[in-house]
């Protein structure tokens, strides 16, 4: 069976590789709508679903970050980061802000067209054959639908937060190192996120958690060493 098209907003001021993305992944079945400023994709966003949105971070009239953060505010929306910078800080304060990936400038299109598919495949809970449903505690996972809840409650979370929880729920107990989160979630088909992201992506996970980020009691830090998850009560 075919998979359905993939719809995505690229949010790009430079008029030249716009079209040259958008050609290149409109090739692939991926269509692809442009807007040149942060202000004119908040609104393109507005007026219709897509599967994901691929947002500059140097925007004129609304940069990146900001619509990066308004967009989360109010969508699920799979986000990935384009930067021409190099910096760490601009990459973590885009995870920060809800971004689910980021590919620096000048980014080759076929991996930008990875990228996009992974992002998708885990929106749409295509992760494989597996539909178990993982319990450890009074926490949940749907590996399929890539949802998570807490005591009955949905947890709001990205993608990579919850590759990165699901790995740590597969794994309740045991002590893992950010190297080995870091391809958990390469494995879970989210690329991307550097050592010090992973940490990022705990934090929030803690606070989705209603975690005390001082002294956790489920998502624990071991000083040195990594971060585990406690068993409770797995089933």
């Amino acid at each position: 069976m075919n998979s359905p098209p993939i719809d995505v907003l690229l949010i790009e001021d430079d008029s030249h590789l716009a079209r040259l993305t958008a050609e290149y992944l409109e090739r692939f079945g991926v269509r692809t709508c442009v807007a040149r400023d942060g202000e004119l994709g908040l609104q393109e966003a507005s007026r219709r679903s897509f599967d994901a949105i691929l947002i500059d971070i140097m925007l004129p009239r609304k940069d990146g970050l900001t619509v990066c953060r308004e967009l989360r505010a109010r969508s699920a929306v799979p986000i990935l980061m384009l930067t021409a910078r190099g910096e760490e800080a601009d990459r973590v304060m885009g995870l920060e802000l809800g971004a689910d990936d980021y590919l620096a400038k000048p980014f080759s299109s076929r991996e930008l067209l990875a990228r996009i598919q992974a992002l998708v495949r885990r929106s749409r809970g295509h992760l494989g054959p597996s539909r178990e449903v993982l319990r450890v505690g009074e926490l949940t996972l749907d590996r399929a639908a890539m949802k998570a809840t807490l005591k009955g409650q949905a947890l709001p979370l990205t993608q990579h937060e919850f590759a990165l929880l699901l790995g740590l729920a597969e794994r309740a107990g045991r002590v893992l190192s950010r190297e080995q989160l870091l391809e958990l979630a390469k494995h879970g088909g989210v690329d991307g996120p550097v050592d010090r992201a992973i940490d990022v992506h705990v934090s929030r996970l803690r606070q989705k958690l209603g975690d005390d980020a001082r002294n956790p009691r489920l998502l624990k830090t071991v000083r040195g060493v990594g971060y585990v998850l406690e068993r409770g009560d797995e089933t």
